[in-house]
């Protein structure tokens, strides 16, 4: 993988359903203010992403978090994070190949989900079949177009907004005339955190691309300081312009806020090539949780976390078994789609937003970890993540109030009962292989 690949990825690896679709509920929830929740939520994950990438530029490996929660954490720690980061690439598969049907229907409201679900699955696993180099030049053209309609719709929507189109200036009226910048309160910016925090999801998934990137020393610094820029330009930036489009309560959670907000101005065309990009959107990060899952099985099974069957590779390095299978997990959505239709959005991102604590709670305690070893070994990284360890104890606690918050929604309540008995079976499968291979060893 190149430097350009990972650039790109770096710059596209979490512009996909939760910003252009799952955003329109974090809008419902905070209004206009939810400019100021992507505002804290970004932070967070910038200093998350700090963390990982601190350890990625000394330890670059394909098990990227993973890895380093089980030798700076533990064995037991390692296994639940690894599995789970597998899973969170499972359940995100899913999604997209269900949001993918969903966006079809701007145009083919009678085309089945599924129909959709199965094509993207093909054609993405088929890319990934050949080689790294394929799907990192996939990632590339995918990630580009989506960076590039993203920052051409805050262009034109900012030229609408001043009134520097024949069409006279919006300005500030979508904000002051419904109810103001913060119209259900400063509970609404909390309570939009929640959704906030899952159109951030992913976008650790760069850390697994560390062990089969050229330089990583150079190019992980590289991409993890373009974070702060995508959170400024692509979400906050994003935001902006939308709630200034169109009045915030007219974005429902059917329809991407892009989309509905050109429809609202009148800007049919434009909308129509938008949800285009939306779909993009979603085959990116499919392609990208392809790849990456593949990635962390077979780290799993080199470590001894996972069946070996999984370790085997193809001449050209492509994890074959571990493609398959995890192709094979994902098409099931598939099914899901024919069954379901239509029900399904809300129950993956519920159990999502709580498998993403698991990993980034997993790089607070490992980078924490990691720093203490250093400091005792008299060493110091060459790319420090900064406020340590105030930014450990705050991420942390971040992601405990996120949790408390999911409780009180309805929509997320799925995701509170899931997270902890996920734990739990992780827990058990990893203290039944510990007794498992004690047997083993006694016989």
């Amino acid at each position: 993988m190149k430097s350009r690949h990972l650039q790109m990825i770096s710059f596209g690896s979490a512009i996909g359903t939760g910003l252009f679709l799952g955003s329109g509920a974090s809008i419902q929830q905070a209004g206009p203010s939810v400019v100021l929740a992507f505002a804290i939520g970004g932070f967070i994950i910038y200093l998350i992403m700090r963390m990982l990438g601190e350890m990625a530029v000394e330890h670059p490996v394909s098990g990227s978090f993973s890895a380093y929660a089980r030798h700076y954490i533990g064995p037991r720690a390692g296994f639940i994070t690894g599995w789970n980061w597998w899973f969170t690439t499972i359940v995100v598969g899913m999604l997209e190949l269900t949001a993918a049907g969903t966006i079809m229907d701007f145009w083919f409201p009678e085309l089945p989900h599924w129909v959709t679900a199965l094509v993207t699955l093909l054609v993405v696993t088929a890319i990934n079949l050949v080689h790294v180099g394929a799907f990192a030049e996939a990632e590339f053209w995918l990630s580009f177009i989506k960076v590039a309609a993203l920052i051409l719709m805050i262009v034109v929507g900012a030229a609408i907004v001043l009134g520097l189109t024949p069409e006279p200036a919006l300005g500030m009226k979508n904000i002051t005339e419904n109810g103001g910048i913060f119209p259900n309160g400063a509970v609404g910016v909390l309570f939009s955190l929640v959704a906030v925090i899952f159109a951030f999801g992913g976008i650790e998934s760069i850390g697994t691309a560390a062990g089969e990137t050229q330089d990583p020393a150079k190019t992980l610094p590289n991409a993890i300081n373009s974070v702060i820029w995508r959170i400024l330009i692509f979400y906050i930036g994003g935001m902006s312009i939308i709630v200034l489009l169109a009045p915030w309560n007219q974005l429902d959670t059917a329809t991407s806020p892009f989309v509905r907000a050109l429809t609202t101005i009148g800007i049919s065309g434009a909308a129509t090539g938008l949800n285009l990009i939306v779909l993009v959107a979603a085959l990116s990060v499919f392609n990208t949780m392809t790849f990456s899952g593949t990635r962390m099985l077979r780290d799993l099974s080199l470590g001894g976390q996972a069946p070996p069957f999984f370790s085997a590779t193809t001449k050209k390095g492509v994890p074959l078994r571990a493609l398959l299978f995890n192709a094979g997990l994902m098409g099931t959505a598939v099914l899901l789609n024919y069954l379901f239709e239509g029900k399904l959005l809300m129950v993956f991102i519920a159990i999502i937003v709580g498998a993403e604590l698991i990993s980034w709670s997993a790089i607070a305690i490992a980078h924490w970890k990691f720093r203490k070893e250093y400091a005792i070994k008299g060493k110091s990284s060459a790319y420090r993540a900064p406020l340590f360890p105030i930014a450990n104890m705050l991420c942390l606690a971040f992601f405990a109030m996120i949790v408390v918050l999911m409780a009180f929604l309805p929509d997320y309540r799925m995701g509170v009962v899931a997270l902890p008995l996920w734990i739990l079976l992780l827990g058990v499968i990893w203290a039944g292989k510990q007794a498992h291979e004690k047997r083993q060893t006694t016989n």
